[in-house]
């Protein structure tokens, strides 16, 4: 059946999901038919049963075409029940910024998504507004603190607390409020609370993440936290129930868990801990997706969130096609809506064969956690057998433990049966998951660490303002943090144009920011924006609502 032909799936009641799950009436918080929330008390209730196995999706880093990162993902815990495994997926929800900009919906396509469509994409069950309103509290207090006197002798000229926006907006990065004090908008999914809605293991861990956030420094020289303004506490009631995962279901029933938000490119790129933690302990095997390559999303996955969680992955899926190898090796331009040129969609040994050091690099990232890793060949009807199987080849001598051609956009759960059939065989083979370096080193080493062996970089230089900012954080004892980078994704360097897998490049870190709540320290490199733009033509221009049915049109 072709991918362009209509396609409306016939959903299962969350009730029959949760009873095949063995979730009782209690532990779900129904959002209508379709979608619920999963009550934290499931954790304690089954805190004996042991865990499921661990699945990393990662890739290598992204094109403007997509490299099918969701849509492999949801269509591997397809493929893996096809086989008889109970499967659950655990992704992150997508952004409005992205859905209403250029990349439009992030949760999957064709025969390989989860549903409902439109609620995952929009709205879902509200927890990314509860996240802006919990974000902003914080920022309306400081400033009503301000102006009531300053009773704790903030100064003005250090406060590191923005406000957030869900929407792309730049002529919110810098604002001057009416008092005069300069501050910015950051994207609500670069929001530090929405890093600590992801990787709070409890209410309890929550309350004391938000307590400890640092928003500035006295005029005397000591730190600020959220705690000491009173508002800590009124930011977890807003998040009370934002806390709890969403359950929801791919287009044949496969149970999909979606919860926070984390950009991967400035914030740690993963979905919540807690859905994973419930997930682990409802069924035999958990595919999960980090945001970006696997210079990104992977890398926070194992040094960020697995720090905290203490899961390890039994295997790791690097996801890559044709097309974007082509692209990475020089095989042309491309433009989103634009026709694809003969050089990416017809045989192109050459550009391949140049273009491929990117999947080489990507394997070698998850090689260096002690991780099996198999390649899920991406293909499109237009891909030729002879290269497909090249591609498969050169993955297995590049070091991957398996490799196998994917379409379940096109097929389903029925497209990745090969692929779950690979990442079985992986799950079985020797894994020693292992941190890229020690709590215990300094922060500059720990971002020449990422930049040297994640990137291929051969310096690290750092702009006066980051310099100070690494020593305050040293001195207030937050040197013990790992750290988060924020760097573009499309390209193994902070460039964006360069692409494959270029060497010899120096990475500028720009600024430190101090996520003590979160628990990491984020590297801002040059040419980063944590308010993105609207692109020319936004996908907000194709939105609509049909009058007749009610139904959201031209969301994709």
């Amino acid at each position: 059946m072709s991918p362009d032909t209509p396609f409306t799936p016939k959903l299962k009641l969350l009730k029959d999901i949760a009873t095949e799950l063995n979730l009782s009436e209690d532990e779900l918080i129904p959002y209508g038919r379709v979608k619920a929330k999963i009550a934290l008390s499931v954790l304690e209730r089954l805190k004996n049963r042991p865990l499921g196995r661990y699945i990393l999706v990662t890739a290598i880093n992204p094109t403007p075409l997509g490299e099918g990162k969701t849509v492999t993902s949801i269509g591997l815990s397809m493929g893996l029940n096809r086989l008889g495994r109970r499967s659950i997926v655990t992704l992150r929800q997508p952004a409005l910024g992205p859905v209403f900009g250029i990349k439009g919906g992030a949760s999957g396509g064709g025969r390989s998504r989860v549903a409902p469509f439109d609620d995952i994409n929009l709205h879902l069950t509200g927890d990314a507004h509860a996240v802006a309103a919990a974000h902003n509290l914080l920022a309306a207090c400081l400033d009503n603190h301000l102006f009531h006197g300053n009773a704790l002798n903030v100064d003005p000229e250090r406060i590191a607390w923005p406000r957030v926006l869900a929407l792309n907006d730049r002529a919110l990065r810098k604002v001057t409020l009416e008092s005069g004090r300069q501050t910015e908008f950051v994207i609500t999914e670069a929001s530090e609370v929405m890093a600590i809605l992801a990787l709070a293991t409890s209410m309890k861990d929550l309350r004391q993440r938000l307590g400890r956030i640092f928003v500035g420094m006295t005029k005397d020289d000591h730190p600020v936290v959220a705690e000491e303004l009173g508002c800590a506490g009124a930011m977890a009631a807003l998040l009370k129930d934002a806390l709890c995962p969403n359950l929801l279901q791919t287009v044949e029933g496969t149970p999909a868990i979606i919860h926070a938000g984390p950009f991967g490119n400035i914030a740690h790129g993963n979905c919540s801990i807690l859905a994973d933690a419930m997930a682990l302990r409802l069924t035999d095997y958990v595919v999960t997706e980090a945001g970006f390559g696997s210079e990104l999303g992977a890398e926070k996955f194992f040094n960020i969130k697995c720090r905290v969680s203490g899961f390890r992955p039994a295997a790791a899926v690097v996801v890559a096609s044709l097309r974007a190898l082509k692209l990475h090796g020089g095989g042309g331009t491309v433009k989103p809506g634009q026709p694809l040129p003969p050089s990416l969609t017809g045989p192109n040994k050459e550009a391949l064969s140049r273009g491929i050091g990117n999947l080489e690099q990507h394997l070698s990232n998850v090689r260096a956690f002690g991780i099996p890793a198999v390649v899920a060949v991406n293909a499109f009807p237009h891909d030729t057998p002879e290269e497909l199987e090249y591609l498969k080849k050169s993955a297995l001598e590049m070091g991957a433990v398996g490799a196998a051609i994917s379409t379940p956009f096109k097929d389903g759960g029925a497209g990745a049966e090969e692929l779950a059939g690979a990442v079985l065989a992986a799950c079985e083979k020797p894994s020693t998951c292992r941190f890229l370096y020690e709590d215990s080193l300094p922060i500059r080493e720990k971002i020449e660490t990422v930049c040297r062996q994640m990137y291929g970089a051969a310096k690290v230089h750092y702009e006066p303002l980051a310099a100070t900012q690494i020593e305050t954080a040293r001195r207030l004892g937050y040197g013990t943090f790992p750290v988060c980078m924020a760097k573009t994704p499309f390209s193994l360097s902070p460039d964006p144009n360069l692409k494959g897998r270029p060497a010899g490049f120096t990475v500028t870190i720009r600024e430190l920011r101090m996520l003590a709540g979160a628990g990491f320290l984020t590297a801002v490199t040059t040419g980063m924006q944590l308010m993105p733009g609207l692109p020319t033509h936004p996908a907000a221009e194709q939105i609509d609502i049909d009058p007749e049915t009610g139904n959201i049109i031209g969301l994709f």
